[in-house]
């Protein structure tokens, strides 16, 4: 099917290189994008002497975006912002199992989910700098809060997730387009996503696959009769599951508030634009080493949602990259003496986490130190589900 001729998926799907350079003129000089780019840059400056900044930032988003007609253009700007960010908030990048994916083959990545705009941001660099297409990324609608927000994610390539849609009728037809977007970007259109095992982030640390997520892969091919089985789709889809461990977790402190606010008072509301502060706190914030592991793609015979999640679920947890914050937390809540693996852990790594841990209010640390110490704990099955 020619997507341009049958367009069903417009309104969720990334923008295409046709697309790109009347889109890129409009976000760059969208005064919105600018403020927030003077405020983000300038938190000093900006309200004394905006009217100074806003027009030398438009004049450099016009310099590095306007001439702009492809993705791929619109993405190598994108990787030196990457590259000045991992040089400036991790302690280094590593990434393995790529040499295990045939670069011909496209693949659903179906990762644990830590960071909201890091986590794909990362699979996406680990592809780049292979010199392999980047994914497709799934993207809920509640992240999209302005027009140019939303602009700027389609570009680079997002698609988007409809988690505020209501009612059964309509909640089944989001998940129906959903599932036929993922099924026709992969085999259609030989074009690889990247997708979280759940919805929401991992906020303590237990990474688990919601096999809602898994079946919503099956529901655009499920048919009466002669359809494809669940099997079948799923080894059509050449799903991978990925690991990405961070040794420090910037939102660690926000997740924690929130972790300590359901137990405490039972229900966490929200401030405005909290998703937005999270995006921002995780790309600044300081996160340690970061490795990404790309495992082999999943295959066999699956008898529904449950088996598919549980595999998807052993991969992540047997791939993950234990840091000295995994381990210092695990011995500082005590009673896992018995957990070997243990690494020699030096003094400065020690005082490195005890200064980070002092830094989050002390009735939160109980929350932090899980937080860090759950997947060790995962990895050893001492999690019941």
């Amino acid at each position: 099917m020619n997507t341009l001729e049958n367009d069903s998926f417009k309104e969720i799907r990334p923008y295409y290189d046709h697309e790109v350079n009347e889109v890129v003129q409009e976000v760059i000089n969208n005064p919105e994008l600018i403020s927030a780019i003077c405020q983000f840059r300038f938190p000093q400056l900006h309200q004394s002497l905006g009217f100074l900044l806003r027009p030398l930032i438009r004049r450099k988003l016009k310099s590095q975006f306007s001439d702009i007609n492809r993705i791929d253009q619109f993405q190598s700007q994108i990787a030196g912002y990457m590259n000045r960010m991992i040089r400036n908030s991790t302690d280094g990048f590593t990434v393995s199992g790529l040499e295990q994916l045939d670069t011909s083959k496209a693949y659903l990545f179906v990762a644990n989910h830590r960071d909201i705009a890091m986590d794909p941001a990362f699979v996406n660099y680990a592809l780049y700098q292979a010199n392999r297409d980047t994914v497709r990324i799934a993207i809920g609608d509640n992240l999209l809060q302005k027009p140019y927000i939303s602009d700027l994610m389609r570009l680079n390539k997002s698609f988007i997730v409809k988690r505020s849609a209501k009612g059964v009728r309509e909640m089944m037809k989001t998940l129906t387009q959903l599932s036929g977007y993922i099924n026709f970007s992969i085999l259609e259109e030989q074009h690889s996503i990247w997708i979280a095992q759940k919805e929401g982030r991992a906020k303590d640390g237990i990474d688990r696959t919601d096999p809602a997520i898994v079946k919503m892969f099956y529901m655009s091919r499920k048919q009466k009769g002669s359809g494809p089985t669940f099997s079948e789709v799923i080894n059509e889809l050449n799903i991978v599951p990925v690991t990405i461990s961070y040794e420090y977790d910037p939102c660690d402190e926000m997740k924690a508030r929130e972790l300590n606010a359901l137990a405490t008072e039972g229900s966490y509301n929200k401030v405005e634009f909290e998703d937005i502060d999270s995006i921002v706190k995780g790309i600044s914030g300081h996160k340690g080493r970061v490795h990404v592991h790309f495992d082999q793609p999943l295959s066999g015979e699956f008898a529904n949602a449950d088996q598919a999640a549980s595999q998807i679920d052993r991969r992540i947890w047997d791939n993950y990259c234990f840091y000295p914050s995994n381990w210092l937390a695990l011995e500082k809540l005590g009673g896992y003496e018995h957990i070997s693996g243990k690494p020699m852990i030096t003094q400065q790594e020690r005082n490195q986490f005890e200064q980070h841990l002092q830094s989050i209010p002390e009735k939160l640390h109980d929350y932090v130190l899980k937080m860090y110490a759950n997947p060790i704990l995962n990895s050893r099955g001492l999690i019941n589900s």
